[in-house]
């Protein structure tokens, strides 16, 4: 009695083929690329959190710890849980902190809206297509990439009593200047600062604002030209709503950066005189660092952290869209 032979290429001699271990891909084969690849990710991005884990989350649980001890930098003592008595110290026994929370505040509303503003009318002169542009972006921009500490010491030589300031207001008064310390006088130290910081980032912000401006596109404006609008009536109706997204990181950034001004304070007034120019975060590191007093230097800062949180979020909902 004969067997039939099964042909090769039939669907039984398949099925074996497939259930063998020599042709049947491994779930381990599958996944090995995807598995690299997670591997390659993970591998990129861990420089990045260990860096954001050691200068940005640890100092920051570190802050909001000490903030409720009397810790202080060298002392043979341990640091002792003090509650809320560093925070109540801030704002009923401390005249320095009251002082440096008037300063801060009133320098950053008088830089915000100027600093902006000014921004704005720089981006809109050299967004013209002029001859030489280039330069005068250039020459705008160069404050920005110069050391704040540098503008810093040279501005402070300017602001002195014989200094280049009160030589050139002497000039333009032909001899009626008398002339003045900008710096060691309390109604003057913090304007001359604030005129400095301005003329400092202006050019940053002018950036901003220009790329903003690129990003209109030219249609709308030719479609107004052609309705015979002029031109203020184009800004308003064209490039003001079209920088709407450029203006609300321009404000949160400025009042970030003012609400922390510090190096200027630090290089050219040390917060004299009498406190007139001590800000928040130059009082927390002269009580933290200087004075050691670590635990209360913490809760200032933490105070100055809600602060910044809270006026952020503020201005996110003044200038959030309507729609």
């Amino acid at each position: 009695m004969s067997i039939p032979v099964q042909q090769q290429g039939t669907p039984a001699t398949a099925t074996a083929r497939a259930a063998s271990p020599e042709t049947r891909p491994t779930t381990r084969r599958r996944r090995s690329p995807a598995l690299r690849g997670h591997r390659s990710a993970y591998g990129m991005v861990a420089p990045a959190v260990v860096l954001l884990l050691l200068f940005l989350v640890v100092p920051v649980a570190l802050a909001f710890g000490l903030s409720f001890t009397n810790a202080r930098l060298i002392s043979p003592e341990p640091p002792r849980f003090v509650g809320g008595d560093n925070f109540v110290r801030a704002f009923t026994a401390d005249p320095v902190f009251l002082r440096s929370v008037l300063n801060t505040a009133l320098f950053a509303v008088v830089v915000v809206p100027v600093q902006a503003g000014l921004g704005l009318v720089l981006a809109l002169l050299v967004n013209q297509r002029l001859r030489g542009v280039t330069a005068y972006r250039v020459i705008f921009f160069i404050p920005v990439v110069t050391s704040i500490v540098v503008v810093s010491i040279l501005w402070k030589f300017m602001y002195q009593q014989d200094g280049l300031v009160n030589s050139a207001i002497d000039t333009l008064t032909f001899g009626a200047w008398q002339g003045t310390a900008w710096l060691n006088n309390t109604a003057t130290a913090l304007p001359a600062i604030i005129v400095l910081s301005i003329w400092q980032a202006v050019g940053f912000h002018m950036i901003i604002w220009l790329s903003g401006l690129q990003t209109i596109p030219e249609e709308l404006y030719e479609a107004a030209r052609m309705d015979g609008a002029t031109p203020r009536q184009q800004f308003t109706n064209v490039t003001w709503p079209g920088l709407r997204p450029t203006m609300v990181f321009i404000l949160v950034t400025i009042t970030i950066a003012a609400l922390g001004l510090f190096v200027q304070i630090d290089v050219m007034t040390q917060g004299g005189p009498v406190n007139s120019t001590t800000t928040l975060v130059y009082h927390a590191v002269r009580r933290g660092y200087r004075e050691q007093q670590v635990g209360y230097g913490a809760a200032i800062s933490l105070i100055f952290f809600v602060l910044v949180l809270a006026v952020a979020l503020v201005q996110r909902r003044l200038t959030r869209d309507k729609d």
